[in-house]
């Protein structure tokens, strides 16, 4: 029995550029976005410090947006290897 074409990924079309970067940056962004309300449930901004020392003396909103980004940066590119690993070779 011969195998179906579907299953040869060589054959399937490559997505654009720009609908992978949106496959992997909306659904991050939306997890990265979850993930800080379950951290900002539990700690308050206020009452971190740098390794223990001082405070940061950065405003509530500040700390809300960098943190954001850096969740938004790790999920995307946790997103971004698991498509580069599913990606046909070659």
């Amino acid at each position: 029995m011969l195998p179906h074409p579907a299953a040869d990924v060589s054959l399937q079309p490559r997505l654009p550029f720009a609908t992978r970067a949106l496959m992997i940056l909306w659904p991050a962004f939306v997890m990265a976005g979850v993930l800080e309300m379950m951290v900002f449930a539990v700690v308050d901004p206020d009452s971190l410090h740098w390794f223990g020392g001082e405070a940061f003396g950065w405003t509530r909103n500040a700390v809300y947006s960098v943190t954001f980004f850096i969740f938004w940066l790790v999920i995307s590119t946790s997103a971004a290897i698991t498509q580069l690993l599913e990606s046909p070779v070659g």
